[in-house]
């Protein structure tokens, strides 16, 4: 096969369908952005799993007046139940699992609680003893928070005890949807772009439908002919996935790291450094598809 004559054939197929060509150019960088994005949002939810869950600690909230239950009296945890759950944690029972503990007294919740609800009429009608007395216990192993819970349930002088992990599960299981429903999306904007690349080779090959006559009759082999069909399909896929994966790389730049880490910071943000690992991806998965559509589209309806 004369590589020089393919090639040939190749620019002139797509200067003959310049205008569907950069159909299929603009239809590919969308879709495969689309699904840049779906993995740039995969990447932020593990980095913010990792950063979360790192920090994640147990709450053991005290007895407060205002509670009537198994283990609170209606009365405000006394200083001999504070000094039980604080030996429990320094226990050599507990103690291989908590890297750390601290206490938070009415007047330390309160505080902060002003500052969280700064403006807000509620803060003029809560006093520091509706607040909870709270251990704040940051375990060594996160994941082994069922102990703190076990040990201090049911204990008197305690409210309850809180996973934090627990809440961040429900927010990661959104942001697990969320991208679930991007990838969806994506997958929705590939079939598109197929379609449209098998639309685009079966009207080149229409267009050049007497030099293809002429190609059969002279011994040309179907590998031949279908071969410039099958890169003009290529090319255009291929400008389309380097256009996806230069607008992913920015999105991480200029919009995550260059706006959301300096004016959002309350967690961990995707680097421009992880975000390489994009466009090779999406390169690779529009030069398959385009191939496979290019592929099927010439093999069925020129019948070569």
């Amino acid at each position: 096969m004369r590589l020089g004559l393919v090639l040939s054939e190749v620019g002139n197929g797509l200067r003959r369908n310049l205008s569907v060509v950069i159909s299929v150019i603009l239809v590919t960088f969308v879709s495969l952005t689309f699904v840049g994005a779906a993995i740039l949002m995969q990447l932020q939810v593990q980095q913010m799993k990792s950063f979360w869950y790192d920090r994640a600690q147990v709450a053991i909230y005290m007895c407060t007046d205002f509670e009537q239950s198994a283990t609170c009296s209606g009365t405000d945890a006394d200083e001999e139940q504070l000094a039980a759950v604080e030996e429990a944690l320094r226990s050599d029972t507990l103690a291989p699992y908590v890297e750390d503990f601290f206490f938070v007294d009415h007047d330390q919740a309160f505080a902060e609680f002003e500052k969280q609800f700064a403006g807000n009429p509620i803060v003029d009608i809560t006093k520091p003893e509706a607040l909870n007395q709270t251990f704040w216990v940051k375990l060594k192993d996160p994941s082994q928070s069922e102990i703190i819970t076990e040990a201090f349930t049911n204990i008197p002088g305690v409210q309850s005890v809180s996973d934090q992990r627990s809440l961040l599960d429900r927010i990661f299981l959104l942001l697990g949807v969320a991208s679930y429903t991007a990838v969806a999306l994506a997958g929705l904007m590939l079939v598109a772009a197929m379609l449209l690349i098998s639309t685009t080779i079966r009207l080149s090959a229409f267009s050049r439908r007497r030099e293809i006559g002429i190609m059969r009759l002279v011994g040309a082999s179907n590998r031949f002919i279908q071969t410039p069909f099958v890169i003009e399909g290529i090319i255009a896929a291929l400008i389309g996935a380097l256009l996806a994966g230069i607008a992913s790389v920015a999105i991480v730049k200029f919009f995550v790291q260059g706006f959301l880490a300096e004016n959002v910071r309350f967690t961990s943000y995707v680097t421009v450094e992880q975000s390489l690992i994009v466009p090779p991806i999406l390169l690779l998965v529009g030069v398959v598809l385009s191939a496979i559509a290019a592929q099927i589209a010439i093999a069925r309806y020129l019948r070569v």
